[in-house]
């Protein structure tokens, strides 16, 4: 024998916002073009929270890409967004602009000097993603925040160089 129940339209509205407050996450959206063609670049993902906003965790995460190295002509990528603004006036006058050595305080903005280093100054809060944190290291900027990169040139991997020079290595391969 089968039966058929009829819901009511305010058992189903119920119904619907309990499935609503447990649905969570959309699916991972497509990854974004890589920020650079060269040099270590990063891309997004993107994910929408079905709940209305009250979903637990993150709604983008990033990935490296383009990791090959740059052509030696093509320049440092930081010198690149400083000289962007060589024909842009600031406070009126025209300079030519290169990067400011490294700031620890705020390795992710955009701060140059011009030639003859008689002035320093903040071009732009954020330098392009994928632009190094330091010249000394993988890791680089992100949305305007350092992101560690190991030196597999992945994100947060963690993978660093043994003694003997190899990534992730267990410092069983030098050679006397």
């Amino acid at each position: 024998i089968a039966t058929h129940t009829r819901s009511s339209p305010s058992a189903s509205r119920m119904t619907r916002s309990d499935e609503d407050r447990y649905i969570g996450w959309d699916a991972w959206g497509p990854w974004s073009e890589c920020s650079r063609t060269c040099g270590g670049g990063a891309s997004y993902s993107l994910r929408r929270c079905l709940n209305g906003g009250s979903c637990d965790g993150i709604n983008i995460r990033y990935r490296t890409c383009s990791n090959m190295d740059c052509p030696a002509e093509s320049g440092d990528f930081r010198a690149q967004q400083c000289s962007a603004h060589n024909d842009i006036k600031y406070q009126g006058v025209t300079y030519e602009w290169f990067p400011s050595p490294y700031d620890p305080s705020a390795p992710c903005a955009l701060r140059c000097q011009t030639k003859g280093r008689s002035l320093t100054v903040e071009l732009a809060p954020k330098v392009l993603d994928g632009t190094r944190c330091r010249a000394d290291a993988f890791d680089m900027c992100i949305s305007g925040v350092c992101q560690e990169v190991g030196c597999d040139r992945q994100l947060a991997s963690g993978a660093r160089e043994d003694n003997c020079g190899v990534c992730g290595g267990d410092g069983s391969t030098c050679r006397a």
